[in-house]
């Protein structure tokens, strides 16, 4: 088992003052108060002394990480693997959700993206063994579809393939720039992180209760070293299989649109009015997803050390994600009586909201559908990096490497089939909000009688690439001052496609009997549903066949057929410094990064009302400052203080120049995207105290504020046509469209009106964090072997979000900002058996803070998840686990209107149980 070697040396001050808080602030029993008072004397002259060594495990882990976060000179945290090839958590998303700050939001009941102090994933960089790199998946439309943005989706990868992961909440000038929220580092592992021969294997077999199938789970490592303790080389795979059952009730939103026809046949019924006039579901109905995920992920490091000045690294990771996902809904139609017919309302009840919570129908229309998925993504990285140590004084590094993520959903396939003229009704009453009764005529359940009413087919994708070189020199001026100094290059290259039917009817089905089948979803108290048959459909009409009614274009999705490129280079310089001011140490770093974008973007316009392809460029370029400041007033106390500028580039879909140029009279008009979109950028405030009181463990309290400078939003602004960064062949096809052609009232240097994305008014955001970490080494023994680790976090921002005339509608938080996230963790470890639970909590937070439909916003309610795992080491060797996530079934709850709290969207996943075994020497 791997032995860390911590040392702490606690001053009895601050160790006296921090237990005495706790034990207050705990409520802790007043003879374990007076059992602390009567060790401490005895344990004095020790403390000065005492060397703690820590074995392996989630202890050890927990240690280790402690121990880098204390002498790091910018607000940091760290999770590593508690063994080899064994990380705490199944998900990456899942182990980084324990840091302090961090949020995550979940697909197929698993993490996937993270928000970090309130900011989205937007807003957060990702880096790989040191370069940076994006991931994109697919995912259902309720949770955002494709991912076509600047988020790095961390469900691609195992985490078993990872050694450790950092949180870089202050920026520093030597870290590249483009992030508001932090800087996570991904490390995978290398040779000489072990000694000598290395072998380790994990099988475990997944069960989930809601699916309740049996799923595979496998993952091994071996590295060596060789040549003297020269050369180094380790390889490591893991693969798994997921089948996960997805099912609740949705609804697309609630409007008072669309009113019905008649209340109990009665067309100028007094209560028809306020039926009309209420809040109602748009599609009431069940959903029931299927996934099937499989994952294949594989790291590969080569490292050679010829001298001890010098190292080379080489580092490759791939990770493969193969998936199908099937979405089959039962629904009543409610969004639209030019679809439907007039129906006829017999009952209903409206509550104080104005929400029609119940109601039943006569002449309805029901529509069920069938959509089946096949994506997947493919990543690879490989990085070569060295550093080689020059003179005593002088210090060079360099990296060069590519990371590219390709992520295809060739087949997305939506088959909806309808029947109308039936009786439906729905009951979201008290309860009934999370458990919806929806109830359907009979006929409903019978095969004959329906009809086609749309077939969708809408394959697509992304590509990502990064290729990045960066060269950093460091030099030590004096003992205490280090000057370093570096340029970092970067082109980024985005590309994105989709393809759709010319008209996406019924292109001749006829949904005869034999084309449809019976699917028992569990749902709802009336047996199976009556579904359109994908394959039977197949084989009948042939749709994949790309021609006639059934041909796919890009042609006919312009919008989401673009790319984007940027070019960055960057250079900084920077201070480093350690020195005392009479008893108090004082370290940090102070410096500036320089960095210049090209940016490039390409999307579909129409111009004088043809669609043409157009490119946009845009310059832009920053001077970032940063400053960390570390004290130590006190053995064991640190406080910290942390100033940046810092920068995040505008989201992919914003840049993009799909604009549509047009010349009406003498009105002049530009809408779509926006090319010249400046970054975010914010000022950023930090201030920490840590108190190291014990061995292992630390109380720390920190405060943030960020000012940002700018929010984008949809406005209206007038600008010469020069201004856009749009080619001035575009303003002269519109004004040759137009009545007075291209002219003196017509051209490129006057103005125009545009209505597209700009930088509009930001905000401030502000919070604290507060974390806690201990082993209970003061109760007695058997007790002493249980541990605690827990960290709350509080965040506030509000913008003012406006019109497209730059009007404020509402003054409403951040979207995606949780305003309390908090996780905590119990665990026992002795030296066979180790044991924990943890629970992680975040409050609700906005999905779109201006709502759609009239509900004046739409969310997302809070979540409560609690995992548990154990092991028990058999031999030296052999160990045996079982780890258990979701305990509490949690779920998906998302809503509109603040006062309805209508629900769009309630989901449940089930629970995840995995017994395991694993074998190393």
């Amino acid at each position: 088992m791997a032995t860390r070697n911590t040392q702490f040396r606690p001053s009895k001050l601050v160790r006296s003052l921090t237990l005495a808080g706790l034990a207050t602030l705990l409520s802790a029993a007043p003879a374990l108060q007076a059992q602390q008072a009567e060790q401490q004397p005895a344990q004095v002259q020790e403390e000065d002394i005492e060397v703690i060594t820590v074995t392996g495990g989630f202890r050890g882990s927990l240690a280790s990480a402690l121990n880098q976060k204390r002498f790091e000179t910018g607000s940091t945290d760290t999770i590593k693997a508690e063994d080899i090839a064994d990380f705490p958590d199944l998900n990456l998303a899942e182990s980084l959700q324990r840091i302090p700050g961090v949020a995550i939001s979940r697909a197929a009941g698993e993490g996937r993206q993270i928000s970090v102090r309130g900011l989205g994933p937007d807003f957060t960089r990702v880096r790989i063994n040191g370069m940076e790199a994006q991931s994109t998946s697919g995912g259902t439309d309720q949770i955002g579809g494709a991912n076509r943005g600047r988020g790095f989706d961390f469900n691609t990868f195992s985490s078993d393939l990872f050694s450790e992961l950092t949180v870089r909440k202050t920026a520093s000038a030597n870290i590249e720039e483009g992030s508001l929220g932090a800087t996570v580092d991904l490390r995978t592992a290398r040779p000489f992180d072990y000694d000598g021969l290395t072998f380790a294997a994990n099988v475990q077999a997944g069960y989930n209760d809601l699916s309740e199938e049996v799923d595979p789970k496998a993952s091994f490592l071996v590295s060596n070293i060789f040549a003297d303790g020269k050369f180094g080389a380790l390889f490591s795979l893991a693969m798994s299989e997921r089948n996960v059952k997805d099912e609740g009730a949705s609804t697309v939103r609630w409007a008072d649109a669309n009113d019905f026809g008649s209340y109990q046949g009665s067309a100028d019924a007094a209560e028809l009015q306020a039926i009309n006039d209420a809040f109602r579901p748009r599609l009431p109905r069940y959903d029931s997803y299927t996934h099937n995920v499989k994952r294949t992920g594989a790291a590969a490091a080569f490292e050679f050390r010829p001298s001890l000045e010098t190292r080379f690294n080489l580092d490759i990771l791939y990770a493969k994600d193969d998936s199908t996902r099937q979405e089959v809904f039962t629904q009543g139609i409610l969004n639209g009586n030019g679809q439907t017919g007039p129906m006829n309302v017999l009952d209903y009840e409206i509550d104080s909201t104005n929400t029609v919570t119940y109601a039943a129908f006569e002449n309805a229309t029901v529509r069920n559908e069938n959509r089946y998925d096949e994506l997947g993504t493919d990543f690879l990285q490989v990085s070569f990096s060295a550093q080689h140590q020059l003179t005593d004084d002088l210090k060079i590094d360099a990296m060069i490497g590519r990371a590219k993520s390709e992520f295809d959903n060739p087949i997305q396939t939506t088959v909806v089939m309808q029947k109308t003229g039936v009786d439906f009704s729905y009951d979201y009453r008290g309860g009934k909000r999370q458990a919806p009764e929806l109830l359907f005529g009979q006929e409903v359940f019978e095969a004959d009688g329906w009809t086609t009413n749309s077939v969708r087919l809408r394959p697509l994708g992304a590509e990502n690439t990064f290729d990045t070189a960066a060269l950093n020199l460091e030099y030590i001026l004096t003992e205490s001052l280090t000057l370093r100094g570096g340029v970092h290059y970067k082109n980024f290259e985005f590309e994105t496609y989709e393809a759709r039917r010319a008209s996406e009817n019924a292109a001749g089905i006829v949904m005869t009997p034999d084309l449809i089948m019976s699917y028992n979803s569990g749902l709802g108290s009336q047996g199976a549903w009556q579904v359109p048959d994908l394959a039977a459909i197949n084989a009948a009409y042939d749709i994949y066949s790309n021609t006639g009614a059934f041909e796919v274009s890009a042609q006919n999705r312009l919008a989401d057929n673009y790319s984007a490129e940027e070019k960055t280079l960057g250079t900084y310089l920077q201070l480093a410094f350690e020195t005392e001011v009479g008893d108090t140490v004082i370290r940090g770093d102070v410096g500036g990064r320089y960095v210049k974008t090209d940016q490039s973007s390409t999307a579909w316009a129409k111009l004088g009302g043809a669609d043409q392809q157009i490119t946009a460029k845009h310059e832009y370029s920053e001077f970032l400052p940063s400053l960390n400041l570390v004290f130590e007033p006190l053995e064991d106390v640190i406080i910290r203080f942390g100033y940046a500028e810092v920068m995040a580039r505008a989201g992919l879909g914003s840049i993009r120049p799909n604009s549509s140029v047009s010349v009406s009279g003498s009105s002049r008009s530009i809408s779509g995207g926006n090319p010249t979109l400046e970054p975010t950028k914010a000022k950023t405030y930090d201030l920490g105290l840590e108190l190291y009181f014990d061995n292992e463990s630390l109380l720390g309290v920190a405060v943030f504020r960020k000012d940002i400078d700018s929010y984008v939003q949809g406005l209206r602004q007038t600008k010469l046509f020069t201004e856009t960064g749009l080619p001035v062949e575009a303003a002269i096809d519109a004004c040759n469209a137009g009545p007075d052609g291209y002219g003196a009232n017509c051209n490129e240097n006057l103005l125009w009106d545009t209505n597209t994305p700009l930088n509009g008014p930001g905000g401030n955001l502000y919070g604290f964090e507060v974390q806690y970490q201990m082993p209970f080494t003061f109760l007695p023994e058997g007790w002493d072997k249980f541990g605690f680790i827990g960290n709350y976090t509080y965040v506030k921002a509000q913008m003012d979000y406006v019109n497209t005339d730059g009007q404020i509608l509402a003054t409403r938080d951040l979207q995606g900002l949780s305003e309390s996230t908090r996780s905590a963790t119990l665990y026992y470890e002795d030296d066979k058996f180790s044991a924990r639970v943890s629970l992680t909590d975040r409050s609700d937070y906005l999905t779109n803070a201006l709502g759609r439909n009239g509900n004046d916003m739409e969310g997302t309610n809070a979540t409560r998840n609690i995992d548990a795992a154990m092991s028990y080491q058999l031999t030296e060797k052999w160990k045996v686990s079982l780890e258990a996530l979701n305990l509490t079934d949690e779920v998906d709850d998302q809503w509109v209107d603040s006062s309805g709290n209508r629900l769009t969207y309630y989901h449940a996943t089930g629970r995840q149980y995995y017994l395991g075994a694993q074998y190393k020497f």
